[in-house]
């Protein structure tokens, strides 16, 4: 016998095959990831927002049709969002409101945007349980702040979407919008 067959103990395998088997688990591993992968991509794809939800993902609004005083409802994402042209009077008296009388306080120049003080666009769900609450249209109850009532538990906000009465956590939330000339808005 020679002496390299010596030195190696019993049962051993020669440098040749530990090649083989490194080789053999390698290529089985990776072809496990890739067909592991080719399963997987269908259902993560799918998880992926279809062509009519991206289509939505950003709404134009011209608003100058809106008269003073009155707002409409417009669906962005699946959501109701009010779009008020506020008079006046109520930009006044969403001003004039302490903020230690809120819930939730927040100064009504923090919910417009600079220069358009006149629009109010909010999210349409009540933050209490999810309801719409009524105000947008003309015959609408505005409760005892003039501006939306959730007939569901009694939940007021006022003309700059703040809470101030019933079980509301918070206020309204503002989607994310911007002016893009002075008659036009793009929300999203």
């Amino acid at each position: 016998m020679s002496a390299s067959t010596h030195d190696a103990p019993m049962g051993a395998p020669h440098g040749e095959d530990i090649g083989k088997r490194d080789f053999l688990k390698l290529i089985a591993g990776a072809g496990a990831a890739v067909g592991l992968g080719a399963l997987a991509w269908p259902l993560i794809d799918s998880m992926n927002p279809s062509s009519d939800v991206l289509a939505l993902s950003s709404v134009e609004l011209d608003i100058a049709p809106i008269p003073e005083g009155s707002g409409i409802t417009i669906v962005w994402r699946g959501k109701p969002i009010f779009v008020r042209h506020r008079t006046a009077a109520e930009i006044k008296s969403a001003r004039d409101v302490k903020l230690t009388e809120l819930t939730e306080p927040a100064a009504d120049k923090d919910r417009v945007k600079a220069g358009h003080e006149a629009w109010l666009v909010v999210i349409g769900i009540c933050t209490h349980l999810g309801c719409v609450p009524l105000g947008n249209k003309p015959t609408d109850s505005r409760g005892d702040f003039g501006g939306w009532l959730c007939p569901c538990h009694g939940s007021q906000y006022d003309t700059s979407g703040r809470v101030r009465r019933g079980p509301a956590p918070i206020n309204l939330p503002l989607p994310p919008y911007a002016f893009t000339s002075d008659t036009k808005i793009k929300i999203g």
